[in-house]
């Protein structure tokens, strides 16, 4: 039992410690004898719970596909419930996108998914769940989308999400909540507005 909480938590500070490293130094320029250091652990320990840095990528793509679907099903909750209309909750997914902190290490994950397969497809897994939520949420906001329309709807919603998130790159003129709000403003009425 011990030895299984030590594992997790030797995984945990693994991962943490690589979403820093990677996001400063860069994915291929940060060495696992650096990542051992910055975690306190040694590069043995990491390769018992990693294969390699591409595992260790296709890990911290994972949790932040887990955190964002319990994202999406919070927010659909919350719209079900009629908590959120449904431009304040597109208004919310996109400030959650425009707030991203790891952009830099977002750049570098994609860019590692066109080398590595397996981060490839886990990216893919993840924009196919994303898919499943942005056309709910678009149907919501006109309900007689469908056939090509609403892939298109999907396609935009999702081009807005990876937009948002790597704005700052752009010298953006406003705030990320006015960008979000005014985003979810014009989603909503583009949606509406197709026939």
């Amino acid at each position: 039992m011990v030895a299984v909480q030590q594992e997790r938590d030797g995984r945990t500070r693994i991962l943490s410690t690589a979403r820093i490293l990677f996001a400063t130094n860069g994915f291929h320029q940060t060495s696992m004898a650096q990542l051992a250091s910055a975690a306190q652990v040694s590069v043995g320990q990491i390769y018992r719970l990693f294969k390699g840095k591409e595992d260790i990528i296709e890990a911290l793509v994972q949790a932040d596909s887990n955190a964002w679907t319990t994202e999406m099903i919070a927010l659909r909750t919350r719209l079900d419930a009629g908590e959120l209309s449904i431009e304040q909750t597109f208004a919310q997914m996109l400030l959650h996108t425009a707030n991203e902190k790891d952009e830099a290490l977002s750049f570098d994950i994609m860019a590692e998914a066109f080398r590595n397969e397996a981060v490839g497809r886990t990216i893919g897994e993840l924009c196919a769940g994303f898919r499943t939520f942005l056309r709910d949420f678009a149907c919501v906001a006109n309900p007689d989308l469908s056939g090509e329309a609403l892939d298109a709807a999907e396609e935009l919603l999702l081009a807005c999400m990876f937009g948002l998130g790597h704005r700052s790159l752009s010298r953006p003129k406003l705030s990320a909540e006015c960008a979000a709000e005014r985003a979810a403003q014009m989603i909503v009425a583009g949606l509406k507005a197709v026939r």
